[in-house]
């Protein structure tokens, strides 16, 4: 079996709408991933929250929901992941088809 070795990897740009304290602590959190690829050697691609839920659910102001259910039908899992799951796995989903030039 072949390992996968991924060379670049899918983060979220930073949204701010009302809550700073929030937006803090995802700068924070993200600030740790994007030097934890960069250690690695990595590429980061970034999206916007808009790009993601229109490469996933085909419409830019997707609710959460929305885009739960899309996981679940497209990676075809046993139950709806929760939601931060699910918005990740969103980010992997449209970097992927931007890597294969389907977006």
């Amino acid at each position: 079996m072949t390992e996968f070795s991924p060379t670049s990897v899918a983060i979220e740009k930073i949204f701010v709408h009302k809550n700073v304290s929030s937006a803090l602590k995802l700068g924070q959190a993200r600030g740790a991933a994007v030097v934890a690829a960069a250690l690695k050697g990595l590429t980061i691609a970034e999206y916007t929250p808009r790009q993601i839920k229109k490469a996933v659910v085909g419409y830019g102001a997707a609710d959460k929901n929305q885009i739960q259910h899309m996981m679940q039908v497209l990676l075809k899992l046993n139950g709806l992941p929760q939601s931060d799951a699910a918005d990740a796995l969103a980010a992997a989903l449209c970097h992927a088809q931007t890597m294969r030039g389907l977006l």
